[in-house]
């Protein structure tokens, strides 16, 4: 007899997780009739837009979704379907204005996404014409220099602070001058790097490789954090193998600790590349601007793709319309670049990260 009622209990218990569920056509069926409902309340009301639509919809989507979950599913499902509703939401709401950014940019780009945006300069152009070739070189070569700066320096003071400093103080004060460099303003690393240069070669100095320099500085605290949180991730017990084997702490370091953790290094660099690439401010300090082609970094003004996008955009002709394209076509080409660099970092993760074995 109890064996019976515990079978019935239980059955009942399955029947519950079981049976008691919303069709998977009620979201959808519920969000149209939340969004047909909104409306037409608002037209009764002569207040009917589109965020005022969505808005009203999507409060009363939860309410309808919550009591009919409720009443068929019971209130702790209820509860997590209300949750899951309201992230899912609140996803859909963080990606509205990359997709909006994305889409303007892409749609007023292409005016001026040709052949003769990539293949000429500005030099002796007014209006119409012209293209940004010296810029996207000096993006390339500037953001170039500023990793090969940064990414030894950031790299080896991240191994030093997880390996070598434990809790000594000048492992503290790294790690404290390395979150202060993080908040730094970006016009003050442009000053900071145009004072240094202004007194070793003169005032007024600009050049390529001063900017560099100022985007290394923003670089660095990105890369330095980055790698230490992923060679902290290094199990220690492959450590703890490698010197049972007899092997030196700086070839563990570099036989095993680094190729281990190579896939988040190489995301920390791709970051921080794209953290600096789209800088204007210490650009406009340091490297300036021309309309020439500059590829040497060491001497005269280098056009970047931030800041002709910034003088194509503030300092129109008479007719404003061939800047602002080139403007936007710029900001089109540098999206690109952030983009290929992400899939390039990628690529290299997928390459040299270890491999699962058999």
């Amino acid at each position: 007899m109890h064996a019976t009622v515990t079978e019935s209990a239980d059955s009942r218990k399955r029947n519950i997780l079981t049976s008691a569920q919303l069709p998977p056509a009620t979201t959808p069926a519920l969000i149209v009739t939340a969004v047909v409902a909104a409306a037409g309340v608002l037209a009764l009301f002569g207040s009917a837009s589109v965020g005022a639509v969505i808005a009203l919809g999507a409060a009363v989507f939860l309410v309808a979704s919550y009591s009919l979950s409720a009443a068929v599913e019971g209130t702790r499902k209820a509860k997590d379907r209300l949750a899951r509703n309201i992230v899912t939401g609140l996803f859909l709401l963080a990606l509205v204005p990359l997709i909006s950014v994305v889409w303007g940019t892409i749609s007023k780009g292409m005016a001026r996404f040709d052949a003769l945006f990539f293949s000429s300069s500005m030099r002796n152009v007014v209006g119409e014409g012209g293209g940004a070739v010296h810029a996207i070189w000096g993006t390339l070569i500037i953001t170039g220099l500023a990793t090969l700066i940064s990414v030894p320096i950031g790299i080896l003071t991240a191994i030093y602070l997880v390996e070598y400093a434990g809790k000594a103080k000048l492992g503290r004060a790294i790690r404290f001058f390395v979150d202060v460099m993080t908040g730094i303003p970006s016009i003050v690393a442009g000053l900071f790097a145009y004072t240094v240069f202004s007194l070793f070669f003169g005032a007024g100095t600009n050049n390529g490789i001063s900017g560099a320099c100022a985007l290394a500085i923003l670089m660095i605290p990105t890369v330095v954090r980055s790698t230490e949180e992923m060679l902290r991730l290094v199990p220690n017990e492959l450590r703890e193998a490698s010197y049972a084997l007899g092997v030196p702490k700086f070839r563990t370091i570099g036989r095993v600790v680094l190729p281990t953790s190579i896939a988040g290094i190489v995301t920390g660099v791709v970051l921080g590349i794209a953290r600096i690439i789209g800088e204007t401010a210490p650009l406009l300090v340091t490297a300036a601007i021309t309309s020439s082609m500059n590829l040497n970094p060491l001497a005269n003004p280098m056009a970047t793709l931030p800041v002709f996008v910034y003088y194509e955009y503030t300092t129109p002709g008479a007719d404003p319309t061939p800047y602002i394209d080139r403007a936007w076509a710029g900001a089109l080409t540098l999206i690109i670049i952030v983009m290929g660099l992400n899939l390039i970092g990628r690529l290299i993760a997928w390459k040299f990260a270890p491999k699962a074995g058999r």
